[in-house]
């Protein structure tokens, strides 16, 4: 996750005079009988690294529209900087957008291309040389300003066009899944870049994608979205660790969702619940500070590297049920198990492959037996 240089953590959000930067209040977006946004209130903070993160077709990207002044409101307001940008032209705002095509002017250099927006504004010749040597040295691009888009990469063609969006310097730069037409190396080495240049010059970032995992890594906060709505919007940790839904918890990486009934037990320790979940089973035992009646229907989530896999059925395990390795998935780093269980549910567990050259400790059809703590789930309503 992106952090100023300063020793102070940045979470502007967290403090109650800070004065947002972008307000959204109560935003309804119609397209005749269709509501793409449905009432939406969010506040996004000057320098921070923003993503709206959902499936196709959730409202973000018509949210960075009316970001952009290519949609109105049909309902609600947006706020930019304490002003209300619905009845400004889009460009006259202090906002760029950087599109997933990148819209390069294939017959422009690449000196050219960044300095295009800077001439439309007829600013002396002086200043947007200065400025367009000042973006190639950001962006890195110093060796390949006299080339045209076609004989540079895809990465570096995806440079060029966040140095025409910043060239311009910006209130707000919206990135409209910029990142989706590179290969999966290459999009993670970009992610970062974008990350150390959104740091150094200190613009607001907002990025529309549907990347979970791109998302988690760039942003200091995310928007989880889901049919015109914000299920939720917090900092990467705090949505996968302490999801609000089993709709975020199943967006945001891999997890189990077992479903069950809560018997809260009180005498065993705060927030102590189990969770009658398979007939012939034993009860679960999480903990949570939700509060939930007994008899009630709850979904306990829980991540695949919170759970250990053994031969044997480890002593003291709060929580311990018997299977057979269904499948193996190895990723390198790490190993992934699908043990099914008597009941037909089948439980992910991951282990860390730590050793260079390790035999697999389990194989397929193997009897194993998958253990967690008490604390190691979360439960949730719906």
């Amino acid at each position: 996750m992106a952090q100023p240089s300063a020793q102070t953590v940045y979470a502007p959000w967290e403090d109650p005079d800070e004065t947002p930067l972008i307000r959204f209040r109560n935003v309804t977006k119609r397209f005749g009988d269709f509501t793409a946004i449905d009432d939406l209130s969010l506040d996004i903070y000057e320098r921070e690294f923003f993503a709206l993160l959902g499936p196709s077709g959730c409202g973000k990207t018509t949210m960075m529209r009316m970001l952009a002044g290519f949609e109105a409101p049909t309902e609600g307001s947006i706020m930019l900087a304490g002003q209300n940008i619905a009845p400004i032209p889009p460009n006259k705002r202090a906002v760029n957008m950087m599109f997933q095509s990148y819209a390069l002017f294939p017959h422009l250099s690449v000196w050219d291309n960044i300095a295009f927006g800077l001439r439309r504004e007829n600013q002396p010749k002086d200043k947007i040389a200065a400025r367009v040597e000042e973006m190639l040295r950001l962006t890195r691009l110093e060796k390949f300003a006299r080339r045209k888009p076609h004989q540079i990469s895809g990465g570096q063609r995806q440079r060029v066009a966040l140095a025409r969006s910043l060239a311009k310097a910006p209130k707000l730069l919206l990135l409209d899944e910029p990142l989706g037409a590179l290969d999966k190396k290459l999009r993670q080495d970009t992610q970062f870049e974008l990350m150390d240049i959104q740091e150094n010059t200190g613009t607001t970032f907002v990025i529309v994608t549907h990347d979970q995992e791109e998302a988690m890594t760039v942003a200091s906060r995310v928007a989880v979205m889901d049919e015109g709505r914000l299920i939720q919007v917090s900092t990467p940790d705090v949505l996968y660790e302490t999801p609000v839904s089993v709709y975020v918890a199943d967006f945001i990486g891999e997890v189990n969702i077992i479903e069950g009934r809560a018997t809260p037990v009180p005498d065993a320790g705060e927030g102590r619940v189990d969770i009658d979940w398979a007939e012939g089973q034993p009860r679960l035992k999480g903990t949570t500070a939700r509060a939930f009646d007994k008899g009630q229907k709850v979904h306990f989530a829980i991540r695949p590297e919170k759970i250990t896999i053994s031969a044997e059925r480890p002593e003291d395990a709060a929580n311990a049920v018997k299977g057979e390795v269904l499948d193996i998935a190895y990723l390198g780093n790490i190993s992934t198990y699908h043990v099914k269980l008597p009941t037909g549910h089948v439980i992910k567990a991951q282990t860390a492959n730590t050793r260079r050259i390790a035999r697999r400790s389990f194989t397929w059809e193997d009897e194993v037996w998958l253990s967690w703590t008490a604390t190691a789930g979360i439960l949730l309503e719906s």
